[in-house]
């Protein structure tokens, strides 16, 4: 994911290291602090592979900042990741959120519709954190305060996101 937000923060604009570092951060938020030694080499990964462009520019000081720029190569890569998003992308609420937060660079809203069915049809599979003989735990059977709090979380947000999902598709859909 870190390689689709960094795609998908250079097609807004073209970012140096630290701008696109610390939007990383505030997109991740705590949960998964984004360090120097994962995003510099992902950033020369994407120029090896031609979806990113690098060139230095006089910064304040006396220190040079290498600007980012997306290619029309990491532009089609983009919106391919966009398009078609592995499966953990889906089923991972973090990972998922990170890909809301792009998805709107797919310019087909058909398209857009598509990954938020994928996301809709996982959430509709009858889940659990915990599971008693091969069937999942609901929160009224959960043994303890802190797992019934962990279900009953999760059933408010899940029961929130399918109401988005079902709102956002069919506003794509008219």
């Amino acid at each position: 994911m870190l390689e689709l937000s960094i795609l998908g923060f250079l097609h807004e604009e073209p970012l140096h290291g630290y701008e696109l570092k610390a939007r990383l951060q505030a997109l991740n938020g705590h949960i998964r602090p984004v360090s120097d030694g994962a995003l510099y080499p992902a950033i020369t990964r994407l120029v090896k592979a031609g979806l990113v462009e690098q060139h230095t520019e006089p910064g304040s000081g006396a220190a040079q900042r290498r600007i980012l720029t997306l290619t029309e190569a990491g532009r089609t890569e983009l919106l391919a990741r966009l398009r078609d998003p592995k499966d953990v992308d889906i089923t991972d609420g973090q990972r998922f959120f990170t890909l809301l937060a792009f998805l709107r660079h797919l310019t087909d809203r058909a398209e857009q519709a598509a990954v938020l069915r994928r996301r809709q049809a996982f959430l509709d599979t009858p889940s659990s954190f915990f599971y008693r003989d091969g069937e999942p735990v609901r929160a009224e059977q959960a043994p303890d305060l802190f797992r019934q709090g962990m279900l009953r979380i999760a059933r408010a947000t899940g029961a929130e996101e399918r109401q988005w999902l079902t709102e956002a598709i069919a506003s794509l859909e008219r």
